[in-house]
């Protein structure tokens, strides 16, 4: 067998292990299915075996769910109904088994691997940190539909299973124990042992399934009709309220979940069975899936046989995004020197740090142990002494020119040839900070995302002169991380600077016309943005956009775009935002149905041509279309190198809707006519800033798309 190796104990016991073949995880393929409907032929329902335990070999997962790729590659509805259907009678033989079956869990049990789990009638559970399960299909646009939407709120609870299928968060071991997820924690060594043993035990007491024990919670919420109306209407409620119904994958598992209760689970996994075809063959199922694709794709690292180990980092600047960088990279270095002016600044610095390890070690993510080794990597610093053997020293000061190129002089002077030095600079060009430094080719562009720990891009930027190995060392380095990194060239805000700047500045012109900030944050967010441009300026900064503007505005005006003054106008009035309560909305008065308010004050300032209804339509155009065809120039000028760079850039650090697939898959999706033709109306109407790339004129010739 090419997916399961099995063996028979001495108490009778069949012991299944899965391991797919070249590749590090196991996946819900056609193949793995086929060969556990084979044991299940052969080696159970034939001989008389007395319990069956499922583990794993890999090492830190135990399965991760569907194939996706297998999946994708699927081009009928009638080829997803074979595969799931397949699944459904694999795991509803394994459930209806006469003996116990017991699956032994370490590393990650997620979608297909915990569906898998939810038949077995005892689950063990190895304490480690690698070791997590949940339902991830929400983020593909799917639904769980191997029975996780049938059985987990029956394990679990309703309103316990609900979240973990809505929002796709994983569990941990503790946590899962007592939401009775599972049923026993062993240490990983001890794992296959303990599922022999249980599955032994349980042959002998001739016990299946253990079922829950309700709370009068429970017993109120889901043991009754109505009190399951209440839940699943606040739930109804809160996915339209965070997805406007542009997702309809959690709407289906909320649906599914309810059917489960009415027509039982034979009924629920039929009808899942067409729910889960119809979402795999959905637009918004298939550009979450490019995005996956994507990502998985940019985890490889093209250059790793020239990049540099780091393990000595420095890291300029002891602030937030400075103790982020320094609490993702704590796994990675065996030091860690946070330079700031001070020894206070630092040791405020480290304390933000240390924040953030305590909670990673609470939650189960890391151990105590591990927490503190982490923490002991750190060395406060405010002078660049220890600075000399340094291997990458990332540099995130205040967003000035002068003082980034003074810090950089300082490295230089403390440190030698093996130093590469990167500046986490939103903005400004990073050949402008390198101009007469003494190694151009050390220097380089990462750019890090707030806050640094959540925010899961990481903008690599080269110059002209940026070395090979210097590439190489900073990807390798921001995989390490976690980080989803994308390469881009140097130039004025890089890549997703430089696209967010013109969709900002049309969302003011917009206030300046007369459209309220709700109108075109609500605008924009039925077009599918977590938050709207509005919102976005007042959390930013309106100190940092204008700041943006100047950096980028003669890169703009060049090109015949104007710029708005509202927001320097706005920050020489002491506007800076959410920050000091003084921005585009009201963070002063309370908020109405749920909302913030427009801050009036702000029309004082910025010149207004009145109150003015627009169509929601044109503010969507008129807003996103600003970015897309900012991104398009950016491929044609060779900022990005290919389009699946900067779909991911644009979802992954500004927000672009993940349900399109990016700015680049949107116009494949609309069509690149349709595309040109609206931005004709508008350079019609509006001028300048207007005129559509020459790469969407030339496709839209030959009727070309971005993506194959």
């Amino acid at each position: 067998m090419k997916y399961i190796s099995k063996e028979t104990t001495d108490e009778n016991i069949l012991v299944i292990t899965i391991d797919c073949p070249d590749t590090k995880v196991n996946k819900v393929s056609s193949g793995l299915l086929d060969e556990i409907l084979a044991v299940l032929e052969n080696d159970i329902e034939a001989t008389a075996v007395k319990g069956l335990a499922v583990l794993s070999a890999k090492d830190d997962n135990f399965v991760v769910g569907a194939d996706v790729d297998e999946l994708q590659a699927m081009e009928t509805e009638a080829e997803v109904k074979a595969y799931i259907k397949k699944a459904h009678d694999i795991l509803n033989r394994i459930e209806a088994l006469p003996i116990p079956v017991v699956c032994g869990i370490h590393g990650n049990c997620l979608g297909g691997g915990l569906e898998l789990s939810l038949v077995a009638d005892y689950r063990i559970a190895s304490d480690s940190t690698s070791t997590v399960m949940g339902l991830p299909e929400v983020q593909l646009g799917l639904l769980p539909a191997a029975g996780g939407t049938q059985r987990l709120h029956r394990l679990v609870g309703l309103t316990t299973a609900l979240p973990m299928m809505l929002t796709a968060k994983n569990v941990r071991v503790k946590k899962a124990k007592k939401m009775g997820l599972i049923d026993e924690i062993v240490s990983p060594f001890a794992l296959r042992d303990a599922a022999i043993k249980s599955a032994v035990a349980l042959s002998k007491n001739k016990k299946k399934k253990n079922k829950r024990k309700k709370s009068p919670v429970d017993m109120l919420l889901e043991s009754n009709p109505i009190g399951r109306k209440i839940v699943f209407s606040q739930a109804r409620k809160g996915v339209l309220s965070k997805t406007f119904g542009l997702y309809p994958a959690p709407m289906e598992i909320i649906a599914s979940v309810e059917s489960s209760y009415r027509k039982g689970i034979k009924k629920g996994l039929e009808m899942d069975v067409d729910r889960f075809a119809n979402l795999v063959m959905s637009s918004e199922s298939k550009s979450l899936m490019s995005l996956f694709f994507a990502m998985n794709e940019l985890k490889k690292n093209p250059l790793e046989d020239k990049a540099k180990p780091v393990g000595k980092l420095g890291i300029l600047g002891a602030g937030l995004m400075g103790a982020g960088i320094a609490t993702v990279s704590t796994p990675h270095c065996e030091t860690i020197l946070l330079k700031d002016v001070s020894l206070s600044g630092a040791a405020s610095g480290m304390k933000e740090v240390a924040k953030s390890l305590n909670i990673q070690s609470k939650s189960g993510g890391i151990t105590a142990f591990e927490r503190d080794a982490r923490y002991g990597k750190l060395i406060p610093c405010d002078d660049y002494l220890q600075f000399k053997s340094s291997d990458l020293v990332i540099e995130a000061v205040f967003e000035d020119l002068t003082l980034k190129q003074k810090v950089l002089k300082d490295v230089e002077d403390a440190t030698d040839q093996r130093t590469i030095f990167a500046s986490n600079t939103s903005a400004i060009p990073i050949g402008d900070i390198a101009q007469g430094c003494q190694r151009p080719e050390n220097v380089i562009g990462m750019h890090y995302f707030s806050p640094v720990h959540m925010m899961p891009l990481l903008e690599i930027i080269t110059t002209e002169q940026t070395a090979d190995h210097v590439t190489a060392t900073a990807l390798a380095f921001g995989i390490k991380q976690g980080k989803t990194c994308i390469v881009v060239k140097d130039g004025p805000g890089f890549y997703t600077t430089r696209i967010l700047a013109p969709l900002l500045n049309e969302a003011v012109f917009l206030l300046e016309e007369g459209v309220t900030a709700p109108e075109i944050d609500k605008a924009m967010q039925l077009f599918g943005y977590p938050v709207g441009p509005v919102t976005l300026l007042d959390e930013v900064g309106i100190d940092v956009g204008a700041h943006v503007g100047e950096v980028l505005g003669p890169m703009f005006e060049a090109r015949g775009m104007v710029s708005s003054s509202s927001l320097p106008k706005l920050f020489e009035k002491g506007f800076l935002g959410k920050k000091n309560k003084k921005g585009f909305y009201d963070y002063t008065s309370p908020k109405k149905n749920g909302m913030r308010q427009a801050n009036m004050d702000v029309y004082k300032v910025i010149e207004n041509s009145g109150r003015q209804a627009m169509n929601m339509d044109e503010i969507q155009q008129r807003i996103g279309l600003m970015m897309v065809n900012e991104a398009a120039l950016c491929l044609e000028e060779g900022i990005i190198s290919c389009p699946r760079d900067g779909d991911v850039g644009a979802i992954l650090g500004l927000g672009f809707p993940p349900f399109t697939g990016g700015p680049f898959r949107y116009v494949d999706s609309v069509g690149v006519g349709i595309i040109l033709e609206q931005m004709n109306k508008l350079f019609d109407t509006y001028g300048e800033r207007f005129k559509p790339a020459g790469i969407i004129k030339d496709m839209a010739k030959k009727n070309s798309r971005f993506h194959s």
